[in-house]
């Protein structure tokens, strides 16, 4: 019995001294309570962070205020508009420092020659192997006389094609120059509304369109290309901003394959409804137009 509680003794001993020696509490758990709690109570009151945040929140900020999307721009309250365009990138660092230094130079006049507000911005988007694998199957299928061992080659690759994306997905980065720009009406002159609202859109996307061909036809030189984004690729931009988790399962182009995008029902309808709707929108138009000519 006494030789046990000697070994009991040396065996806390050690203990002991191990968990000084690695600068940890001797009863465990009790500094990571009071841990927590430190970290708790100097939480409160903190103000969130972009960190503590989805990193979709800068873009909200960005667009927070958007209206519709219309003739290729964002447009928003107080007629304001946006035009974005997609940046081409060139591979900066694996070119020579004279290449680089023309590249600097290139970008730093353009910024000096502009006197409007330009911003950038940066999306990270899930890079999806599903069309190149449908690709590689499909002309695996329709290949004559393909060699047995190529053909396993070719079976083998995809398979590990799939496996690679579905245990450590990737991401490309995307990369968009911002335009804005806001209409004054008082200068617009019009006689309708109609006709004061189609002049807003002639003139806003002029002046965008405007800057836009400045930055193309500068960066150009840089090797740096610019592709104006149209309606379809504005909503797949709002798409994956607002979806970044979903992205990876529900496509952008699945949603538009199946209609999700159409303002009207696209089902397949009889001809007896179609007359019937058609009927219907014609009666709605003439009292319209009795209504408008009882009000004059």
């Amino acid at each position: 019995m006494f030789d046990i509680l000697i070994m009991a003794g040396i065996m806390v001993g050690l203990y002991v001294f191990s968990r000084i020696m690695l600068k940890e509490p001797i009863i465990p758990g009790k500094q990571k309570k009071q841990s927590v709690n430190q970290v708790s109570s100097s939480n409160k009151g903190r103000k969130k962070t972009s960190t503590d945040m989805d990193d979709s929140i800068t873009f909200r900020e960005l667009f927070s205020d958007v209206v519709v999307i219309q003739d290729h721009m964002f447009r928003k309250i107080n007629n304001q508009f946006v035009l974005i365009a997609e940046v081409e990138p060139v591979n900066y660092f694996l070119l020579s420092q004279d290449e680089q230094e023309g590249i600097d130079i290139t970008f730093e006049t353009w910024l000096a020659q502009i006197n409007y507000d330009v911003k950038c911005y940066l999306q990270n988007r899930y890079i999806d192997l599903s069309e190149p694998i449908a690709e590689m199957k499909k002309n695996m299928a329709e290949a004559e006389n393909l060699d047995s061992n190529a053909y396993e080659y070719g079976k083998s690759l995809i398979e590990d094609l799939m496996t690679w994306q579905a245990v450590s997905p990737r991401y490309e980065t995307k990369r968009f120059l911002v335009f804005q720009y806001k209409i004054d009406t008082s200068d617009t002159k019009a006689d309708s509304n109609e006709e004061l609202e189609g002049k807003i859109l002639e003139k806003a996307f002029a002046e965008l369109y405007r800057r836009f061909n400045t930055a193309k036809g500068a960066l150009r030189k840089a090797g740096m290309d610019l592709e104006l984004l149209t309606n379809e690729d504005l909503g797949e931009l709002l798409y994956y901003a607002f979806n970044r988790r979903k992205a990876i399962k529900n496509k952008y182009k699945d949603v538009a394959i199946q209609e999700q995008l159409s303002l009207y029902v696209t089902a397949d309808q009889d001809d007896s409804r179609i007359e019937t709707i058609k009927e219907r929108i014609e009666n709605e138009k003439s009292e319209e137009t009795e209504q408008e000519r009882e009000a004059s």
